[in-house]
C-alpha cells in the first residue's frame, strides 16, 4: 500500500536549498546524520499534507489553447497568502512578482535559493487533503 508522497527537488546549491526550508520554511526534518541540523546533510524534510493534481499538456479555456510540455511540478499551499507571505518575508524570502489570480486560486512564486522558483498558492477549492 502506498502511505506517502515523496518529491524532489533537484539543486545547483543543495545546502542553500536545505537550509531554506530548515530556517525559513521551519519543516521538520531528519537527517543521515542522527540529530544533525547542517544543511551540507542529507535533510529529509517533513511536508505535511499532500495532494496531487494531473493538469493536461494542451487545455482550452475561454477558447483560448494552453500549452505546457509535459513536467512535474512541487507547489505550496497555505490558508491565507497575504498573511504566510508576511510570515516568510520576515524569515527571508524574496517572491518573484505580484500575487495572480490563477483561476484555482491566487499565488506568487517564492524564490529558493540553488534551485527554480516554487508557487506558494492560497486554495479557491477544498483542498483534497
Amino acid at each position: 500500500m502506498i502511505t506517502a508522497l515523496h518529491a524532489l527537488i533537484y539543486s545547483d546549491d543543495a545546502a542553500a536549498t536545505r537550509a531554506f526550508f530548515k530556517d525559513v520554511l521551519r519543516w521538520p526534518f531528519i537527517s543521515d546524520q542522527g540529530e544533525s541540523a547542517d544543511p551540507n546533510d542529507w535533510l529529509i524534510f517533513r511536508s505535511g499534507p499532500s495532494e496531487l493534481g494531473v493538469h493536461p499538456t494542451v487545455s482550452v479555456h475561454e477558447s483560448k489553447e494552453y500549452r505546457s510540455p509535459r513536467h512535474h511540478s512541487v507547489s505550496l499551499m497555505c490558508d491565507d497568502l497575504e498573511t504566510t507571505m508576511a510570515e516568510l518575508a520576515e524569515r527571508g524570502a524574496e517572491f518573484n512578482g505580484e500575487t495572480q489570480n490563477l483561476g484555482f486560486g491566487v499565488g506568487v512564486n517564492v524564490k529558493v535559493p540553488g534551485a527554480d522558483d516554487i508557487l506558494l498558492y492560497q486554495a479557491y477549492y477544498p483542498p483534497a487533503y
